[in-house]
């Protein structure tokens, strides 16, 4: 019972059930209070389908409802089951703190379902077969820690909930959730964690979201101001953060008419792990459901581009997620009703599903765990990941050594030179996307300017499997034009946009049984046929330099998530590049031609190592790199230039070459 002179009512039936009543406990933004939420349990088949009548609703998402996007999943059946929420209580954190079991209950450790030497042989692959043949930039692969306890749910979800309160810091959410179904007590639903990382907050009409990646692993001894700043130097940990907040800012420019914006970064400390992390925001009128639905899932804990890391995680992975890399998603009705009469909107708060543990039938307990794995990833570091980031939940459940804790942990934000090294990651940045775009700096420096030049025209950007096509989209719209974004399998009429652009995806270009490479050949040739303006990007482009007969081959070491500065052109240019393959330079003989792509003697602009940058001909332009990624500090100059070369558009005038410095913005 509690020990304040104040009474908690709801706190104390939740902590004398025997397992039959519904509940969560909630810690949200560090809080200096516990929610405690009691309700009815309804699964429900599609987000689309959470009851959104009045009441406050507590939704725990599995992983499997990336069906509903029509991605590849291991389908478990884990079902999406809604907290419909009829009592609550807000308790003081002393009191809550104080009225919890002390100490976690007891359990077993049982290991790794996957062995470490098995993980690094996946981590292996991953890279090898995936990343080196072009199938994306960074993949997440989890696997779980295990342990069993003859405990009841109560008593165990309430003690690791005060164990995580007590012994891990930095967290987004604190909880504890127990859904159990009415009659049928082996498909209870039982977890608790302390989840860093918001995946999706709406309220009042502005979205956001928060990429965290990277990671630094605190010595045993607490982490310190050189091993931090090492790490916020520390090249592959740079690129997967950029990796995932261009992921995410995909996401964020289907969310947001007027796109997002990146905000930071900054450094997020817990008890045994500190990440890097932005916050995205932008302005949205969508249904908080249909919001989650089109983001779902992280690129943080699935990889890039989202639609592909679902079919390389269901070739590698071992066993099906279950609620691992799902969220939870808090709908709370927002003050006063619509003027029809009906429940007015909702916000909502949904944080990611990872550090968290589960309580399964007969008393098994797993903690899942992933790592990023990117170009350079090394396979024995990727292990070491896994086991940190389990690491925090298991030391506080008591299931491996808790070391130093948090009062003995120095604060790295307040440490020299930190704040300096976050900041100067703002220096790879494109100005377009960190600020905010009703001032941001336009190719010729003002985008009533460049709207007024493009004006008028409408475009077809055509998605082939990554969505890099809506921030593509965005960009466009930004130079005045009207544009619609269609799936490379939808598509109708090709010729009829002013402008058709054939955006990326992943895969080899040099492989014509792949539908989508048959497609973009078929498309590019039928455009360039009937001379309409095409403009193809990454992976189109790479298909539309071999059909004017430059060959294409894979490079030497995969270009995922780099920024380079190459020549566009007679310009230098730097453009983020996510490929794997590369159109290399060679002489090609225009007489000799056999389709009519080859027939226009395009003209190449190629780097240092030869290989094409860009190709050019009348009504015809392609670029390698990604002129919409966070990464294109002139991707924006570029588009432009490329856009009005196509369209036949007069060039605009030139722009100060001179950037203005990167600013850290702040929340």
């Amino acid at each position: 019972m509690t020990t304040s002179a104040v009474p908690h009512p709801l706190l104390d039936r939740v902590l004398a059930s025997d397992g039959t009543l519904p509940f969560a406990l909630l810690r949200r933004h560090g809080g200096a209070e516990v929610e405690v939420l009691t309700g009815d349990v309804v699964d429900v088949d599609l987000l689309g389908d959470v009851p959104l009548d009045g009441a406050p609703v507590l939704a725990v998402v599995p992983y499997r409802q990336a069906r509903e996007r029509g991605f590849t999943v291991r389908d478990d059946g884990a079902p999406l089951r809604c907290l419909v929420v009829r009592e609550s209580e807000r308790v003081p954190l002393p009191d809550a703190v104080a009225a919890l079991p002390p100490e976690p209950v007891a359990a077993e450790p049982l290991g790794f379902d996957v062995p470490d030497e098995e993980y690094a042989g996946i981590v292996r692959r991953v890279i090898d077969d995936e990343i080196g043949q072009g199938a994306g930039a960074n993949f997440v692969v989890m696997r779980s820690f295990e342990a069993r306890t003859d405990a009841a749910a109560v008593p165990t979800l309430t003690s690791w909930f005060r164990a995580l309160l007590t012994h891990e810091v930095g967290s987004y959410w604190t909880f504890a959730v127990h859904a159990p179904v009415a009659g049928a007590p082996m498909e209870s639903l039982s977890l608790a964690g302390a989840t860093p990382e918001r995946h999706l907050t709406l309220h009042d009409g502005v979205a956001r979201m928060n990429p965290i990646s990277g990671t630094y692993r605190h010595p045993a001894s607490g982490p310190t101001r050189e091993g931090v700043l090492d790490f916020l130097r520390d090249t592959k940990e740079n690129e997967e953060l950029f990796m995932v907040v261009d992921e995410e800012m995909k996401m964020m420019s289907a969310l947001c008419p007027d796109g997002g914006r990146i905000v930071g970064p900054y450094l997020k400390q817990m008890a045994r792990l500190s990440h890097t992390e932005y916050l995205l925001e932008g302005r949205t009128t969508l249904d908080p459901r249909e919001a989650l639905r089109l983001t779902m899932f992280a690129p943080t804990v699935t990889g890039s581009p989202m639609e592909n890391a679902c079919t390389v995680i269901a070739r590698h992975e071992t066993r099906p997620r279950g609620y691992y890399s799902g969220f939870l998603a808090l709908f709370e009705p927002d003050d006063g009703e619509s003027t029809s009469g009906a429940p007015g909107t909702y916000s909502l708060d949904a944080p990611i599903l990872i550090r968290t543990a589960y309580l399964h039938d007969g008393g098994r307990v797993s903690v899942p765990a992933g790592a990023t794995l990117v170009r350079h990833s090394v396979p024995e570091h990727e292990v070491a990941e896994t086991r940190a980031k389990a690491a925090g939940v298991l030391a506080s459940l008591g299931l491996v050594p808790r070391g130093a804790g948090p009062d003995a942990v120095v604060d790295l934000n307040a440490q020299p030179g930190v704040a300096e090294a976050l900041t100067a990651r703002n220096h790879q940045l494109a100005e377009f996307w960190v600020r905010p775009q009703e001032s941001a700096p336009s190719a010729s420096g003002g985008a009533d300017v460049l709207a007024g030049a493009l004006a008028g025209r409408d475009a077809l950007v055509v998605d082939h499997e990554d969505q890099f096509t809506t921030m593509l989209a965005h960009q466009l719209r930004h130079l005045g034009m009207t544009v619609r974004v269609e799936r490379w399998d939808a598509v109708g009429d090709v010729l009829a946009p002013d402008l058709l652009v054939l955006g990326p995806g992943p895969g080899d270009p040099r492989d014509h049984e792949d539908p989508r490479i048959a497609a973009i050949t078929r498309r590019a040739q039928e455009r360039v046929s009937a001379g309409r303006p095409l403009l193809a990007v990454c992976l189109s482009h790479q298909v539309l330099a071999g059909l004017a007969g430059f060959p294409v081959r894979a490079l030497p070491a995969p270009r995922q998530g780099v920024r380079l500065e190459a020549d566009v052109f007679g310009a230098t240019a730097a453009v983020g590049y996510y490929n794997t393959f590369g159109a290399r330079l060679t002489t090609v003989d225009a007489t000799a031609a056999d389709n009519p792509v080859a027939r226009l003697a395009l003209e190449p602009s190629a780097d240092a190592d030869g290989v094409l940058t860009a190709l050019r001909g009348p009504g015809v332009a392609s670029v390698q790199g990604h002129l919409e990624s966070v990464l294109s500090a002139d991707g924006l100059t570029v588009l432009d230039t490329l856009t009005r070369h196509v369209l036949g558009v007069p060039a605009a005038a030139p722009a100060s070459t001179e950037r203005s410095e990167p600013v850290r913005n702040q929340a």
